[in-house]
């Protein structure tokens, strides 16, 4: 495997990365708190409020994830009814509005952090200030915004079918159900 494949590689999937790192240190970060506290009548000071802002990004960059795979949250069952062209359109305007939106609170987050939120509010107990753990916000959207475009865009000029992969294990289930009933 070449070098820029595994560059293209790592950044098509860092939000993947990330996440899977985050869920790893701030469960790891809460066992260490929990044996501390049972063995030793200790826990660090900082370390709960480190999980709580680990646990923050982790929850925004899973919901990137989710933007990425079409598995996020969305009411879509209506446009099952619609003919296959119109359904994509009707997907198409669905998302776009939901990037403008995205696009919106990007520029609305960016501005509390950057212009608004005072430079002396820091971290209760790490000391760092606030704005490092805000920055998960205009982040996020943005990629989630990104993600979703470019769905979008191989969904309608590529002829990409992209599926939510709860559907597809549904469908999964279904074949594998139907094999058994028939064998």
């Amino acid at each position: 495997m070449s070098v820029s494949r595994v560059l293209v590689n790592i950044v098509s999937n860092i939000e993947e990365y990330l996440c899977e790192t985050l869920l790893a240190f701030f469960v790891l970060l809460l066992f260490v708190q929990i044996l501390l506290r049972q063995f030793f009548q200790y826990s660090l000071p900082w370390g709960e409020e480190l999980a709580t802002y680990m646990f923050v990004w982790f929850a925004y960059l899973g919901a990137v994830v989710a933007a990425k795979m079409s598995a996020h949250n969305r009411v879509s069952f209506h446009f099952r009814f619609f003919p296959p062209i119109v359904k994509k359109v009707s997907e198409a305007i669905a998302d776009l509005i939901w990037v403008a939106f995205n696009l919106y609170f990007v520029w609305l987050s960016y501005d509390f952090v950057f212009n608004r939120m005072n430079a002396f509010w820091k971290s209760q107990t790490i000391g760092l200030p606030m704005k490092y753990f805000y920055m998960i916000l205009p982040v996020a959207f943005l990629l989630m915004s990104l993600r979703i475009l470019r769905n979008n865009y191989l969904a309608l000029f590529k002829g990409v079918a992209i599926v939510d992969p709860e559907a597809e294990e549904i469908e999964n289930l279904k074949r594998v159900a139907t094999a058994n009933a028939a064998a």
